[in-house]
């Protein structure tokens, strides 16, 4: 029984071991990189917008790509890596195969494992001619720039990889997106943009205690269900009336990944990345065909609660001794409206916004505190930034207005707490006048 034990044992530890130094099977393995076609590069390069690389490889005043964006994770801060062509810095050695491993497996071409804060568990759908496409695009659409990667401040032992092989194998689906027989073209192009290159879940799908998405398409109603992710809350996209797009048709949808606005609301906190360097700039096409996806997902009543009922109300003087309601005439009535109705798309309305209907306060709080990052669209600035308030307004001052606005015009978001309003200002800093934008080739 002993040996029995002991061998057992010897199999387990060389699995483990062949487990976690595998090098992942490419369908590149056999392929040399011939010069790519300026169509292939193109693609490529619309390739990138729609997965929003520039996001995270990229800072302000730096080169586009270089990396070195500080991501917090529980365990301590990692750092974006240089993609640019440079052989020395950055990703100019890869063959086709090392860029796939990287790219859909998340494994570099030296064995060692990226922490899924590289969106790999979604990559990983990314069809073949995207990938071939991403690779022409990076090689020989993107300037080559000199800029050493960051180490990660992750301290040891938790800064050990080898782990992530198994993280891979128990939360990841291998292989491209396989579209689905009983749905149609545009459903299907719209699965595929939002859970392979969008990667929308890795914000909006709520994760599990291994910090892993906890489901990677609609076949969970956990996908894309909402989500709290750095002192923000990314809402649900399926069709929950409070907490998600419900109230929302398909040409609102359009008209927010488009134009960064709708009747609704405005792009804010980490959308506002998204709708900069990706969403404007698909084409009308995959646009709708997300809106058609999205709006095929069915809401979850019991998440989502009450549905939200308008109560028309008029912030008057009269109400200035109810906490909040002065300072809500003082500093947010002038652009949001005494009604909570915005100024059309301009300015969004409070009144059934979904920061307001959501339990989670993060967003309310946060953006109150430290404002909106610039928008810009089409090349044009955002002239109705939401300024910040940490100078202005207490937390006392802005845990009451909040308050105040959540139970307001229907709103059923419920009180904010002084304390909550206490650790976002100590967590977070205002929000950076910067922004960053990928300029089209």
């Amino acid at each position: 029984m002993k040996k029995l034990t002991l061998v057992v044992v010897i199999v387990i530890i060389v699995g483990a071991v062949w487990l976690s130094n595998r090098t992942p099977d490419s369908p590149f393995a056999a392929q040399s990189a011939a010069v790519p076609s300026a169509a292939l590069i193109q693609q490529g390069e619309y390739v990138a917008r729609l997965s929003d690389c520039v996001a995270c490889h990229t800072i302000p005043e730096q080169p586009a790509f270089s990396g070195g964006l500080k991501m917090a994770t529980p365990i301590g801060a990692i750092y974006s890596t240089n993609i640019t062509p440079d052989k020395q810095t950055g990703i100019g050695n890869y063959s086709l195969a090392d860029f796939d491993r990287v790219l859909r497996h998340g494994v570099a071409p030296d064995g060692h494992r990226l922490y899924p804060a590289m969106p790999y568990p979604s990559y990983a759908k990314l069809h073949d001619d995207d990938v071939k496409a991403l690779y022409a695009y990076f090689m020989h659409g993107v300037a080559p720039v000199a800029q050493v990667n960051h180490s990660s401040e992750i301290p040891w032992p938790l800064n050990m990889r080898w782990p992530l092989a198994f993280w891979s194998v128990l939360f990841t689906d291998g292989g491209s997106y396989q579209p689905q027989a009983d749905k149609d073209e545009k459903w299907n192009r719209g699965a595929y943009l939002v859970q392979g290159p969008g990667h929308c879940g890795s914000c909006h799908t709520p994760r599990g205690l291994a910090m892993q998405e906890k489901a990677l398409d609609e076949s969970s109603e956990q996908f894309l269900a909402g989500a709290l992710l750095d002192g923000w809350y990314a809402p649900s996209l399926r069709n929950d009336i409070n907490i998600g797009v419900g109230r929302w048709s398909d040409e609102d949808i359009y008209q927010f990944l488009k134009n960064g606005r709708n009747k609704h609301a405005v792009v804010y906190g980490s959308m506002t990345d998204a709708y900069n360097n990706s969403t404007q700039f698909m084409s009308d096409d995959d646009l709708y065909a997300i809106a058609h996806y999205l709006k095929s997902l069915p809401s979850n009543p019991q998440l989502d609660g009450k549905a939200w009922q308008h109560q028309p109300t008029t912030v008057s003087t009269e109400m200035a001794t109810q906490p909040g309601a002065h300072t809500y005439m003082t500093r947010c009535a002038a652009c949001h409206g005494s009604d909570g109705m915005g100024r059309e798309q301009w300015i969004p309305p409070l009144a059934g916004a979904t920061s307001m209907l959501t339990h989670h306060d993060a967003s309310a709080i946060n953006i109150t505190l430290n404002g909106s990052s610039r928008i810009v669209s089409q090349g044009v600035p955002d002239a109705y930034r939401m300024p910040p308030f940490r100078q202005q307004l207490s937390d006392q001052e802005i845990a009451d207005v909040l308050s105040f606005i959540r139970t307001t015009w229907g709103n059923h978001g419920g009180d904010v707490a002084v304390d909550e309003v206490q650790a976002m200002r100590h967590d977070t800093d205002p929000a950076s006048s910067d922004v960053i934008i990928l300029q089209m080739r």
